[in-house]
């Protein structure tokens, strides 16, 4: 018997605490009490468990068992991504329904946490006497730039080695570099467009947007028969400050903007047929001509792949044009090889062609881990002794916590590359079985961690 088959007996315990942390709205920037209560509540649950738990700083917390040795750390974060739209269950609690788990967060990543200090609490319980230091990290502010782990790692030394489960199996040694940019224009200078707003994290692909335009009759006929002919979703609403038009899209994750459907972009490809660059402003034209629907940054001049991470990304996250001020942000991803300077320096120069404004308003590093190391031999081995598979190595456009390690740990779980979870998206979920699969996988990993 496995190590990592310990965490079987606590199936139920287990889920039950899951869906007390998906209950919480814990949105970052907009529910920050929120995600204060799944803090304090990890390590209440810590504490009924025996275990030493404590808070640092504003935004994260520690699990620690043993003491001495290399230390070791395994992190995951208690913040999620707004809820969107289009759930067929209720996205803050737990459903179980035909052999899936549902609720946000249940892998992105609150599953994966409750999983972690349950492996803590099967080492203490099973009497395990470790060679190094254990602990498990939290942080609540993971999807809005991981300023927790800055925060963390100036109160607390890096760990030797780590992993986070945040995102798939094998073991993620690569993962793309992170542009957040904010493009505006000094004034919103539209003559029709009077407001256009469209998502709330520019790390996910809006699914919905709404522009309020003062038309004529004349346009609206010219717009329905565009949308019409479009494979958009749009509404068409009449209100006192005039027309309305809604666009229904698809989530998804902004490392992979490909598998959604961008809800304002579609929504800016309409009105820029049927108005001029003086009716709907500036800046819905330089995205209409440079964004679109592309998530390959073609127009905007940074097209680029590499062969050890894949193709550079670009997603249309947020638009917020009212009153004087016009605005968007975008989310690139670049390849492991590539020179941020370079894809700043080429999408600068076709914005300002434009004359809209730059800003960047985050970015990490990519990172890139070579295979052989004793870290990746543990994650590696234990793996296989539960799945009798070997795992593969690959890339990543997502952002874990693995940036912040500075070449001591990666990213290995929680989701399966079989299993659609829906990641960013609405009706996020994980297969049952798997996830109990992942459950055996993280305290066989976690113990060999703590006994090397």
């Amino acid at each position: 018997m496995l190590f990592g088959d310990n965490i079987l007996k606590y199936k139920d315990e287990l889920l039950r605490d899951i869906n007390m942390l998906i209950s919480l709205e814990s949105v970052d920037g907009v529910r920050g009490e929120e995600c204060v209560k799944a803090m304090e509540f990890m390590l209440k649950r810590a504490a009924d468990f025996g275990l030493h738990g404590e808070r640092i700083g504003e935004k994260c917390a520690h699990i620690t068992l043993g003491e001495g040795g290399k230390d070791c750390a395994v992190l995951s974060h208690l913040d999620v991504v707004p809820a969107g739209n289009n759930w067929s269950v209720n996205p803050y609690a737990l459903t179980e329904r035909d052999g899936r788990l549902f609720g946000r967060g249940i892998i992105d990543d609150k599953g994966a946490s409750v999983v972690n200090l349950y492996c803590l609490r099967a080492l203490k319980e099973a009497g395990v006497i470790g060679n190094n230091r254990l602990r498990v990290i939290y942080g609540i502010a993971e999807e809005t730039g991981m300023t927790d782990m800055d925060e963390y790692f100036s109160k607390q030394p890096l760990p030797d080695m780590a992993f986070t489960p945040d995102s798939d199996y094998g073991i993620c040694r690569a993962e793309k570099g992170i542009l957040h940019l904010e493009i505006s224009t000094p004034l919103n200078e539209a003559k029709v467009l009077s407001q256009f707003h469209s998502g709330k994290a520019v790390n996910a692909v809006p699914d919905i947007a709404y522009v309020m335009l003062d038309s004529s009759d004349y346009d609206e006929q010219t717009l329905m028969r565009l949308a019409d002919a479009s494979d958009g979703n749009f509404e068409f609403n009449y209100t006192i400050d005039g027309l309305m038009i809604i666009s229904r899209g698809k989530a998804a994750h902004a490392c992979e903007p490909e598998k959604g459907k961008n809800a304002a972009a579609q929504l800016i490809d309409l009105i820029t047929h049927a108005y001029d660059v003086v009716d709907i402003g500036s800046l819905c034209s330089f995205i209409d001509y440079a964004i679109n629907n592309e998530t390959n940054g073609m127009s905007l001049g940074i097209k680029m792949s590499d062969e050890v991470s894949g193709a550079l990304t670009v997603n249309l996250g947020i638009v917020n044009i009212e009153d004087n001020t016009a605005g968007a942000k975008l989310d690139i991803r670049y390849p492991v090889t590539a020179d941020s300077e370079c894809v700043l320096k080429n999408l600068r120069a076709v914005a300002e062609h434009s004359g809209i404004s730059v800003k960047v308003i985050h970015h990490e590093p990519p990172l890139y881990i070579e295979d052989g190391s004793e870290l990746m031999n543990i994650l590696s081995d234990a793996y296989e002794s539960v799945t009798g598979e070997k795992p593969e190595l690959y890339s990543t456009g997502g952002g874990t916590y693995a940036r912040k390690l500075q070449g001591r740990g990666v990213a290995f779980g929680p989701a399966f590359k079989d299993d659609v979870v829906n990641m960013h998206n609405a009706d996020e979920s994980v297969d049952r079985e798997k996830f109990f699969l992942h459950a055996q996988i993280c305290l066989e990993a976690m113990y060999r961690l703590f006994t090397c």
